[in-house]
């Protein structure tokens, strides 16, 4: 597990970015999985900057959205197909075809589940698994008591996600598709972007807490490649702020890729 922290929002989403565009860079046709909600926007208008101007090329890239609003048609101003539509993927060169996102208007939602993870191994898998994080502990929506081998499956949302959700787009449905905590470890890289003191409680769960169900993200702690990205803010109530400082450090002189500088 490598933790970052960096001073600022903006600067930390670059960074994110940066880590996306090295992997495309090195595998030019990685799979993506997407999350959304507001932690990502500075990292996909980051991302968007680096296609126009800098030639970074998503034409073979595969994406799999983490979740949607079950009920939602993909039109609906509040889907996530909107969101992702509107805020990447009308802005880059990723294929139609390419970009998979789960049906919230599905009336057989136990196969549109099935076929999303099939999908996914028919891709060969997630390469780079990128994440926020919720107030309760959350990766996608996968919320406490969530199993940590779960798949993709409809799972009722909590209050804090409610109302979290809800101060963002308005009224929300309170269940939805969501890729499993089972499937997210099955990515080869993780990167976990976290925002604000809100998410500090949720991040320092993750991070030092001990691996439970009650916090979907501490599952983390078992995947070999994770990356935190976090402001100070968020990593305000870490433990062992000096140590993860001294790895990045030391990451940077031996594997600078993993921070998205191999080509700087």
């Amino acid at each position: 597990m490598l933790v970052v922290i960096i001073p600022d929002r903006e600067k930390a989403s670059s960074q994110a970015a940066k880590i996306v565009a090295d992997q495309i860079r090195r595998k030019p046709d990685s799979v993506l999985g997407l999350p959304t909600g507001n932690t990502p926007l500075g990292m996909y208008s980051e991302l968007i900057r680096m296609h126009r101007e800098e030639g970074v090329d998503l034409s073979r890239v595969t994406t799999f959205n983490l979740d949607e609003y079950f009920g939602l048609k993909r039109e609906h101003p509040q889907s996530f197909f909107r969101y992702t539509h509107e805020n990447f993927l009308d802005h880059v060169n990723i294929k139609p075809e390419n970009a998979h996102i789960p049906d919230g208007a599905s009336k057989d939602f136990s196969k549109t589940c099935a076929d999303y993870e099939a999908a996914i191994k028919n891709t060969g898998g997630i390469d780079l698994q990128i994440l926020g994080i919720g107030r309760t502990g959350h990766i996608g929506f996968n919320e406490p008591t969530s199993s940590l081998a779960s798949r993709t499956r409809l799972k009722t949302l909590s209050d804090e996600t409610i109302n979290d959700n809800s101060k963002i787009s308005g009224d929300i449905p309170t269940v939805a598709i969501t890729i499993g905590i089972g499937t997210i470890l099955e990515a080869r890289n993780i990167l976990l972007l976290a925002f604000g003191e809100a998410k500090a409680e949720a991040v320092a769960k993750a991070i030092e807490g001990p691996i439970s169900s009650s916090c979907s993200a501490s599952a983390l702690q078992m995947h070999p490649h994770v990356t935190f990205i976090l402001d100070e803010s968020a990593a305000a109530k870490l433990s062992h702020r000096g140590y993860y400082d001294r790895v990045v450090e030391q990451t940077l002189k031996l594997s600078p890729e993993r921070l998205g500088h191999s080509n700087d």
